[in-house]
């Protein structure tokens, strides 16, 4: 567990937070005690404290709320139970498999970009063709654990080089404030907040004839187009692993391919 999950929960009952992370997803009690298969009744003496929940029901409704496992574990804490989902380090022997997998997956991506991202949208792994993209930022951007969005929107990072700032902006900021949202993580908050402050438009609208929103990208003598596919690992039980996604990035058009193609 975090520091931001122990502040979050240190000394609140669990029906309370269960309570809050029920109002984040705007469910009523009666809705949930639908989808949850429990009376209404037992779900307002549970978040009220009138009734002590079991774990059992504490992973019930944390699975019907969509509550990541991070905080399912802190929910478990609150009530007097041990997490229920192991934490284990991405170097360490039990994710050995899911490392090899991450890195088949970055390495065939070649020649194109691709990263692996925890949940704070810091760089944990990328290929080498990630270079086409930091190439220019300040040096001090790059040193681990690096953020990608700050890295993005930071003056001195890629924003320099990015040809629809604003829509991109608007874009990343828009994700970042969705998962803050669903989260409740306060450090996401408070990356939201260091990002807004930074110099730049957020307003602008895609294109009409662009299917998918692009990163239009000044490299050298070229203006790379790429959109973006995001890829999580659907069946983890690992709270390390349910937090890692691939971000992989696609030329949006012939020539950004040809030119990714012809990088030595």
């Amino acid at each position: 567990m975090t520091a931001v999950s122990a502040r979050a929960t240190a000394g609140r009952p669990v029906g309370e937070l269960l309570r809050e992370w029920r109002e984040r997803r705007r469910l009523s009690q009666l809705d949930l005690s639908i989808q949850a298969d429990v009376s209404t009744r037992h779900l307002s003496f549970v978040e009220t404290g009138r009734s002590r929940p079991t774990s059992e029901m504490i992973l019930r409704l944390t699975d019907q709320l969509e509550v990541p496992l991070r905080e399912r574990n802190s929910l478990l804490l609150a009530g007097g139970y041990a997490p229920a989902y192991p934490q284990h380090g991405l170097d360490e022997p039990e994710l050995a498999r899911v490392r090899a997998a991450l890195r088949q997956v970055l390495t065939g991506h070649q020649p194109y970009p691709a990263v692996v991202i925890n949940r704070w949208w810091e760089l944990v792994d990328a290929n080498a063709s990630i270079a086409v993209l930091t190439a220019g930022a300040a040096p001090w951007l790059l040193e681990p654990p690096v953020n990608v969005l700050r890295l993005s929107l930071h003056p001195d990072g890629m924003a320099a080089r990015i040809a629809n700032l604003a829509e991109w902006r608007a874009h990343l900021l828009g994700q970042l404030q969705r998962r803050a949202q669903a989260t409740g993580d306060a450090r996401l908050h408070e990356l939201l907040e260091e990002l807004r402050g930074y110099p730049g438009e957020t307003a602008g609208s895609p294109s009409p004839s662009d299917v998918v929103l692009p990163l239009r990208y000044r490299h050298g003598e070229h203006e790379l187009s790429f959109f973006s596919i995001s890829a999580v690992v659907g069946t983890a039980t690992d709270v390390t692993v349910e937090e890692l996604a691939i971000e992989a990035f696609y030329p949006a058009d012939e020539q950004t391919a040809l030119a990714l193609r012809a990088l030595p």
